[in-house]
C-alpha cells in the first residue's frame, strides 16, 4: 500500500513537472510541431503564440499575445486572409527549420522561408513578442533569417522597425483588422513613404485605401515636424534612420515595466497609442491620431495653412488667395489657393523667399533631399530651378544642416504654437518688401510693451512697499506708488501673501485667459522670446490645471503625470480648481463625498479648455 501511495505521488508531481517545463517552452526545432491548444511562451512570460478564435467569429488563426493580461490582445496574425475553420490547425517546421501552418488534409494555410539555411535552426518566441528563426549558434538579431517583426499586422511593438529595407526591398508597415472578427488586412495602413530613386523625403503616412488620411510629416532629426511635441521624455526613445540601406521609424520604452503599444483601429478610423493600467485592467489610450481637425489630410487645399486657433482655421499663406472666393465663403476649402501675382522666374532677380515659421512641412511626395548641402547652397540650387516653390534644412539639429526642396503647389502645411521648423517660401521680391514693411511696424509695436524690473529695483522704487506708499488693494493684492531712481513715476501691485489671495487669484486669471481662447498670455514674453517649445509649455499649464482640480479624485497620481508630460497624451479636459465658485449642481454631478462649502469670493464661470 503504502508503494502504491509513493508511486502515485510520484506519477501526479512528474505530471505537474511536465506540464510547466512544456508551459515555458519557447522554440521549437525541426521536425517538432505546435497543434491546436498548446502555445509556445516567450522566456520571460510576456508573450504567448497558439492558436486563437477573435470574438465572436467561430475560425481560428495563429497568433502572439500579451499571456498575462486578461484582455486577450493579439499582436501579431500568421494567416491574417486564410482562417482555419476548425481545431485541426498544426504548426510545424520542415527540415530546413521553415515555418509551416497546416490545417486538416495536411494543407497548407500559411508558410514562412528564410533566404538561406542554418546549420542547426530554431524558431524561437522572443520576450519582445519578435517571433525568429535563427541559427542555433548564433543570437545576434543582425543575423535572424525570418522574423514577424518584418512582417507587422496591425500592431506597432516597442523596438520594432517600421520602414524600408532597401536592399531587400522590404517593406515594414502597419494594417489595421477589417473588423474585431477578422484580422485580415484592413485598408487602414501607416507606413513611412519615399522615393528613394527620386531622392524624396521620408515622411509618415496613414492611408485609408489609395488616398493618404493623416501625415506626421518629415523627420527632422529631432522629431516629425507634424508632430512637435513628440520628442525625448522619460517614457518613450523615439528614432528614425535613415541611410542608404534602411528609413525606418521606430521606438522604445525605457521602462520595462510599462506597457505600452500602437494600435490601427480601422473601425475607429484612428491610430492609437494604448497603456496597460494593471491598477483597473483596462487599456487606456494614451494618444490618438488625428487628433483635431488640422490633421485630416490637404483640408484646407494647397498653398494654405490650417490653423486651429483661425476663424476659419483655412487661411491661404502670406502672398497667396484663395482659388475660389465663393466656395472659400462657403468653407469649401478644397480648391486651395494660388498665387496674387505670378512669379518673375526665370528673372531670379524679382523672386525670393519669405521664411515662416513653427509650421508642418508640406507634403514630401513631389520633394528632393540632399544630405550635404547646406542652407544657403540649398537656397541657391532652389532659386536656379523656376519649379522650387520652397526649401529648409532636411536636419535642424545643431545648426541645422542638408537641404530640402519642394516643386508645384504647397499641400498639407498647418500652424503650430512652437516648433523648431523654418519653411522658405519662393515669392516676388515685391511681396516680400511689402512683408518686411509689416515687419518693422511690429516691432516698433514690440518697443510698447511693458518693460522688465528686478525686485530689488521695485523693492527701491516703492521703499521696500512700505504702508505710507500703499495706493489701495484690488483683487491680486495690493498697489504702491513708486518712484524710479530716474525719476519716473510707477504703480506697482504686488500679489497678497497674508491674506492668501494670490494663487487663488492666479488660478481664476488662468480660467479666464483659457475661457477667452489666450492661453499664450499666461507665458511671459521673454520666455517666448528664449524658448523654441511653447506647446511643451502649454501642456505643463493643461496638466497644472489638472493637478489642482477641486475633487481629489480627480486629480492624476505621480505616474500618470510622468507619462503626460512626456509629450505625446491627448489630455482629459480639467474641470474647475479648488477655491472655485460652484453650484450646489456642479458639486452633485462631481463631487464623490458631501458637499464642500465654497470658501471662494470668485464667480466666474468656466465654460471649456480652448484649444491651443
Amino acid at each position: 500500500m503504502a508503494l502504491f501511495s509513493f508511486m502515485f505521488i510520484f506519477v501526479i508531481l512528474r505530471f505537474f513537472l511536465l506540464r510547466a517545463t512544456f508551459a515555458l517552452v519557447d522554440s521549437i526545432r525541426p521536425l517538432e510541431s505546435i497543434s491546436d491548444g498548446r502555445t509556445l511562451v516567450s522566456s520571460d512570460g510576456t508573450f504567448q503564440l497558439g492558436f486563437f478564435t477573435p470574438s465572436s467569429s467561430k475560425n481560428r488563426y495563429l497568433g502572439i499575445w500579451y499571456k498575462n493580461i486578461p484582455v486577450q490582445t493579439v499582436v501579431w496574425v500568421a494567416n491574417r486572409c486564410n482562417p482555419i475553420n476548425d481545431s485541426s490547425g498544426t504548426l510545424t517546421t520542415d527540415d530546413k527549420g521553415n515555418l509551416v501552418l497546416l490545417s486538416k488534409n495536411k494543407s497548407v494555410v500559411w508558410s514562412m522561408s528564410s533566404l538561406k539555411q542554418a546549420q542547426k535552426p530554431l524558431v524561437q518566441l522572443l520576450n519582445n513578442g519578435n517571433l525568429v528563426l535563427r541559427d542555433e549558434k548564433d543570437a545576434h538579431s543582425e543575423d535572424y533569417l525570418w522574423q514577424s517583426f518584418d512582417y507587422p499586422s496591425d500592431t506597432f511593438l516597442s523596438g520594432m522597425k517600421i520602414g524600408w529595407d532597401l536592399r531587400r526591398n522590404l517593406t515594414r508597415y502597419l494594417s489595421a483588422w477589417k473588423s474585431i472578427d477578422d484580422p485580415c488586412n484592413g485598408d487602414f495602413t501607416y507606413r513611412v513613404e519615399l522615393d528613394a530613386r527620386l531622392h524624396t523625403y521620408p515622411e509618415v503616412v496613414i492611408r485609408e485605401g489609395s488616398a493618404k488620411f493623416y501625415r506626421a510629416g518629415a523627420w527632422n532629426g529631432i522629431g516629425f515636424t507634424g508632430s512637435p511635441e513628440l520628442r525625448p521624455n522619460p517614457v518613450f526613445d523615439y528614432g528614425f534612420v535613415h541611410s542608404d540601406d534602411e528609413v525606418y521609424y521606430t521606438y522604445n520604452l525605457k521602462n520595462k515595466s510599462l506597457i505600452s503599444i500602437i494600435v490601427m483601429n480601422q473601425t475607429a478610423r484612428l491610430r492609437q497609442r494604448l497603456v496597460w493600467i494593471e491598477t483597473e485592467r483596462i487599456w487606456s489610450p494614451y494618444n490618438s491620431i488625428p487628433r483635431d481637425q488640422c490633421d485630416s489630410y490637404g483640408l484646407c487645399g494647397a498653398n494654405s495653412n490650417c490653423i486651429m486657433t483661425g476663424n476659419p482655421v483655412c487661411q491661404c499663406l502670406q502672398g497667396f488667395k484663395p482659388k475660389s472666393q465663393e466656395k472659400w465663403n462657403s468653407m469649401d476649402w478644397s480648391e486651395g489657393c494660388v498665387r496674387n501675382s505670378p512669379l518673375s522666374c526665370p528673372d531670379s532677380n524679382k523672386d525670393g523667399f519669405m521664411k515662416f515659421s513653427d509650421l508642418k512641412l508640406p507634403d514630401a511626395e513631389h520633394s528632393w533631399v540632399n544630405k550635404s548641402m547646406n542652407l544657403e547652397e540649398c537656397r541657391a540650387k532652389c532659386l536656379s530651378n523656376c519649379s522650387c516653390m520652397a526649401y529648409t534644412n532636411s536636419d535642424i539639429r545643431e545648426k541645422g544642416s542638408g537641404c530640402v526642396m519642394w516643386f508645384g503647389d504647397l499641400l498639407d502645411i498647418r500652424q503650430f504654437h512652437s516648433g523648431e521648423e523654418d519653411l522658405y517660401i519662393r515669392m516676388l521680391a515685391s511681396e516680400i518688401e511689402r512683408n518686411g514693411i509689416k515687419s518693422k511696424n511690429e516691432a516698433h509695436e514690440e518697443e510698447l510693451e511693458l518693460p522688465l524690473f528686478s525686485l530689488p529695483t521695485i523693492s527701491t522704487a516703492t521703499n521696500n512697499f512700505s504702508d505710507k506708499n500703499k495706493l489701495g488693494e484690488g483683487g491680486f493684492g495690493p498697489v504702491y506708488r513708486g518712484m524710479l531712481k530716474e525719476g519716473q513715476e510707477i504703480a506697482v501691485k504686488r500679489l497678497s501673501k497674508s491674506s492668501g489671495q494670490g494663487v487663488n487669484e492666479f488660478k481664476n486669471e488662468a480660467w479666464t485667459l483659457m475661457k477667452e481662447g489666450k492661453t499664450f498670455e499666461l507665458i511671459e514674453k521673454c520666455l517666448r522670446d528664449s524658448y523654441n517649445n511653447m506647446e511643451e509649455v502649454l501642456r505643463c499649464i493643461h496638466v497644472g490645471l489638472l493637478c489642482v482640480q477641486q475633487s481629489p479624485v480627480d486629480r492624476p497620481n505621480m505616474s500618470s503625470i510622468v507619462l503626460m508630460l512626456s509629450g505625446e497624451s491627448v489630455l482629459p479636459e480639467p474641470k474647475p480648481p479648488g477655491y472655485f465658485m460652484k453650484t450646489d449642481k456642479w458639486e452633485e454631478d462631481h463631487s464623490s463625498s458631501r458637499k464642500i462649502k465654497s470658501s471662494s469670493i470668485c464667480d466666474m464661470s468656466i465654460t471649456v479648455f480652448e484649444a491651443r
